[in-house]
């Protein structure tokens, strides 16, 4: 009760000459808030008898408002926001220094904003000077983000729901794209049919760029071009989520460009899919979190072992990690607001935390045989598979939020190129 937090909002990107990107808010300050325009802040005072909250934000202007759209304004924002005051935004920094005349210390994030960061250190300068005689001024500015960033880790009612239809509309949108997949399409197609799908049922937009890719494509591991064609033969990697009310679904799948899997491509794809299937049983609360990428890669370098694409026997392969030369990347991460969602992995002294009720997480093994990889025998060259689901840890084990996207070869087979 002795400190303060600001948190601010994200500035606006310019895109090219007047045009800027679409808005996406500050993920802590519309956790904390729900406020959704630019140029805002919060500034929280706990213990203060009068304003334990204040807000800031635009002016209303209507002139500027028949070309941007509507603004919440200052007269509103505290029975909207509930706040105790609000103040335009244009003056947090002549309000600010006396605001935190009382307070020891400032809950603030520094580095995310040069320009921010300059005027918030002249502020706590000035309020220093101002209880200069007897009263208390901040002698410390903390960063957040820490305590913050541990409270979106563990998900709240409200956001699990947020977040299973956020997940349920990304497995739909897979069952749209393999519906409509067909050989000489485009990737950028297969996107547009996908995407589509993500804005019909409620979606504000992609949580991501949007993967596809088509062939030796899929061993490319964030491609996002997506001109390519989809040639017979091939199969497509497609990595796309849905982002509704601010949380975000994260599903990749891979299936067949003409609907049926090859004899190499299948064996790839089986071995990925039991991966992935021998993780998601393991799933549990007090599970240590890097146990999930030790189970995915020891069941990956049995296959590749047994396939003859590396050496044995297994254990020295797990040592040597010949098998990165395959699967390179993580089993998974955190999954919230953002699709890399923030939260630690390990804490102080731990190797990894334990797994607890209210994670969501991915759970996405691969494998991914460049073609012009000379070391790999020639029949698996240009395959890339992966498989991803997003996972809510329960109290007695978990939840696959993704279900929904199918994921069986038999069953992708039955719905590849077949329109509902």
């Amino acid at each position: 009760e002795e400190g303060a937090a600001l948190i601010l909002a994200a500035p606006e990107r310019r895109r090219s000459n007047d045009s800027l990107y679409d808005y996406r808010p500050s993920n802590d300050l519309l956790y904390l808030t729900g406020f959704e325009e630019p140029e805002s802040a919060a500034l929280f005072l706990p213990g203060h008898p009068e304003h334990p909250f204040v807000a800031f934000v635009r002016r209303r202007d209507p002139a500027r408002e028949v070309w941007d759209g509507a603004r919440l304004g200052v007269e509103a924002a505290c029975e909207r926001l509930g706040a105790q005051r609000a103040h335009p935004i244009d003056e947090l920094y002549a309000r600010l220094p006396e605001l935190l005349v009382d307070r020891r210390r400032l809950v603030y994030a520094l580095g995310e904003d040069e320009e921010a960061d300059r005027e918030v250190v002249r502020c706590v300068r000035k309020a220093r000077w101002l209880a200069r005689r007897g009263r208390a001024a901040p002698l410390a500015i903390l960063d957040p983000r820490e305590l913050l960033h541990e409270q979106r880790l563990l998900k709240a009612p409200e956001e699990i729901a947020a977040l299973r239809r956020a997940c349920q509309v990304s497995a739909e949108g897979h069952l749209r794209g393999m519906r409509c997949t067909r050989p000489g399409m485009r990737e950028y197609e297969l996107q547009a049919e996908i995407e589509y799908h993500f804005k019909q049922a409620g979606a504000r937009a992609p949580g991501y760029t949007t993967i596809v890719g088509a062939g030796a494509n899929a061993c490319v591991l964030h491609y996002v071009d997506n001109r390519a064609p989809l040639r017979d033969g091939d199969l497509v990697l497609v990595d796309a989520g849905a982002e509704v009310q601010w949380y975000t679904g994260d599903v990749t799948r891979t299936w067949p460009v003409n609907g049926r899997f090859t004899g190499y491509q299948r064996t790839v794809y089986d071995l990925v899919l039991r991966a992935q299937m021998d993780v998601i049983r393991e799933v549990r609360p007090g599970l240590p979190w890097p146990e999930l990428h030790r189970r995915a890669v020891r069941t990956l370098t049995e296959g590749l072992v047994d396939l003859g694409v590396i050496e044995g026997p297994v254990e020295r392969a797990l040592e040597q990690k010949t098998y990165a030369r395959y699967y390179m990347h993580g089993t998974g991460h955190w999954l919230g607001m953002d699709v890399h969602d923030v939260g630690a992995y390990a804490r102080r002294g731990e190797e990894g935390r334990p797994l607890e009720p209210g994670m969501v997480f991915t759970v996405e093994p691969g494998l991914y045989f460049p073609p012009d990889d000379a070391d790999c025998p020639e029949p698996w060259r240009g395959i890339g598979v992966r498989i991803e689901d997003d996972v809510l840890v329960t109290a007695d084990g978990c939840e696959v939020l993704t279900a929904a996207a199918p994921k069986e070869p038999e069953e992708i087979e039955e719905i590849v190129g077949r329109p509902a």
